[in-house]
């Protein structure tokens, strides 16, 4: 057989994998497209449009939108509380799962019981956990304010008062959402090899020193991969505010996302909500740059 008959050969039978994998790849790449694609090409359109639910001005006015998003006091302000509950629900979620974790790696009896006391709560949905804690902040009949009162403080308006009511979403917040890390804390204390932790004690190392010197040093990716999560999931909160306290006292609990669907939803002004999302869309893209940054930095 001929080498020119040997390479056609090998052509069609390149050519006829390549085919094969174009489509098994086709139904993927078909909602790639529909569904990632084309709706962030029209998002951004659209924020350079004036569209509008009652149908007024969908022509192109540029980058209006932005100038005009740039100088929104209430955008900033949203955004202020969006990143105010990031900073003080992801230390908390951090260091609350790195102790659960740890209490449940020295060897609690029963650890099937505490892991799925643990982790059930991250499996409720936001609503059911909104109602929940919508209740139990009831200023007269809440068991927070019953407990309260039966240690003789006085009661508070959990959801009520501005200067309370962000920090009683990062609680409930907590209690929801805490489960996750901790599960992840807990595979990694779990994979660090035992060794470590046998020639410590023949060195003379009480459980304190091993856990700082071998355990939160084994943990540090674990810790930044968690930590860069939890800043993302913070900065799209949505739900349990919207759902507890409808983004009040006075706006103080009112995250960016629930002023973009307002802006487009209720006050009908889709391309400027449009032109929000895609600086707030901005924001998060930072924040995942620098997450693949230091994560390929600790694995080179």
């Amino acid at each position: 057989m001929s080498s020119t008959t040997l390479s056609r050969r090998r052509s069609v039978s390149r050519t006829q994998s390549n085919v094969s994998g174009w489509g098994f790849a086709a139904p993927f790449l078909l909602f790639f497209l529909v569904f990632l694609v084309w709706p962030i090409l029209y998002g951004f359109y659209m924020s350079l449009t004036g569209k509008s639910l009652t149908g007024a001005n969908n022509g192109l006015i540029g980058f209006s939108n932005y100038t005009e998003a740039f100088g929104d006091a209430d955008m900033w302000h949203s955004l202020g509380n969006t990143l105010y509950f990031t900073v003080i629900s992801t230390v908390p979620l951090v260091l609350v799962a790195l102790v659960m974790a740890a209490l449940l790696n020295i060897g609690l009896p029963a650890q099937w019981l505490w892991r799925l006391s643990y982790f059930a709560p991250y499996l409720l949905a936001s609503t059911v956990v909104s109602l929940f804690f919508t209740w139990m902040y009831n200023p007269q009949l809440g068991l927070f304010n019953d407990m309260l009162s039966k240690v003789g403080l006085p009661k508070v308006a959990w959801l009520n008062d501005p200067n309370v009511a962000m920090w009683a979403i990062v609680i409930a917040t907590l209690w929801w959402t805490v489960g996750f890390n901790f599960l992840l804390y807990l595979a990694a204390m779990q994979n660090i090899p035992a060794q470590h932790y046998e020639a410590a004690s023949l060195d003379g190392a009480g459980t304190w020193r091993q856990f700082f010197s071998i355990t939160l040093p084994q943990l540090a990716p674990t810790t930044v991969m968690i930590v860069l999560l939890q800043i993302l999931a913070s900065l799209k909160i949505f739900d349990q505010v919207y759902q507890m306290t409808a983004g009040g006292p006075a706006g103080s609990t009112r995250p960016v996302v629930q002023y973009i669907f307002e802006t487009g939803f209720t006050g009908y002004r889709l391309g400027y909500s449009a032109a929000i999302s895609y600086i707030f869309f901005g924001l998060i893209l930072v924040v995942s740059i620098m997450q693949f940054v230091i994560t390929r930095r600790r694995s080179a």
